[in-house]
């Protein structure tokens, strides 16, 4: 179970809604947004904070963008509004949104605990990295990669899937996580999340969420 957990659902919700204005403002206005008295704590922190954008087709979410920064960037409100802009507008792997998509997506702000390096022994990542409470970021040379510990929940991965998935996202073997020359970092995660289009906010509990999704040991092939 995650022991990070510096916000409270008021502070949450308005990171997911100050992450939903931002897009909006910088949609229609291409500018970046400056709120107006925003609370005093989240000038202050500095927390890694990364944005998920998702579209609801059918009755399943799909993703839309997600960026953001592992180890903070000026303070959790700035981190915000760049990483929402960055999830609607600068993620490669898609287009840029246009206004009209923001009826029909849903808002998740991510807040990263430090990064932790785990010792250089292969041996033992099985039994440190844990679904549920963990995200990765594994390095080696000019290439990194990075995944959100709900990405591993959703997937049903294994300790050993997560590991070898990581090590794809950052364009290396997926056994790279076995050479001792690789960096495995662990960190913990908050999520806030909106529960549907321009819904209520709610914090996620990811080992509920995989006593309920992975009982069955069910795993897909698609990674965030």
């Amino acid at each position: 179970m995650s022991m990070f957990k510096p916000y409270s659902l008021v502070e949450g919700a308005y990171l997911v809604k100050l992450a939903r204005a931002a897009v909006e403002h910088y949609l229609k206005t291409g500018s970046i947004l400056v709120p107006e008295n925003p609370p005093d704590r989240l000038l202050q922190d500095n927390y890694g904070v990364f944005t998920t954008i998702e579209t609801l087709k059918g009755d399943k979410y799909e993703l839309r963008g997600c960026i953001g920064y592992p180890e903070g960037y000026k303070n959790t409100l700035y981190a915000t509004i760049l990483s929402a802009i960055g999830a609607c507008c600068q993620d490669p792997r898609f287009p840029a949104m246009r206004a009209e998509e923001l009826s029909q997506v849903v808002f998740e702000v991510s807040i990263l605990s430090p990064l932790t390096l785990l010792k250089p022994d292969p041996r033992k990542y099985l039994e440190q990295v844990k679904v549920g409470v963990h995200g990765l970021v594994v390095r080696r040379g000019p290439y990194a990669g990075l995944l959100l510990p709900q990405v591993a929940v959703e997937e049903c991965w294994s300790p050993e899937d997560f590991l070898t998935h990581v090590c794809i996202k950052a364009w290396l073997p997926g056994d790279c996580w076995l050479d001792r020359r690789t960096k495995i970092y662990v960190y913990e995660a908050q999520i806030f999340r909106e529960v549907s289009l321009q819904g209520d906010v709610v914090e996620r509990d990811l080992a509920a969420e995989v006593s309920a999704r992975c009982s069955q040991g069910t795993q897909r092939e698609n990674a965030r």
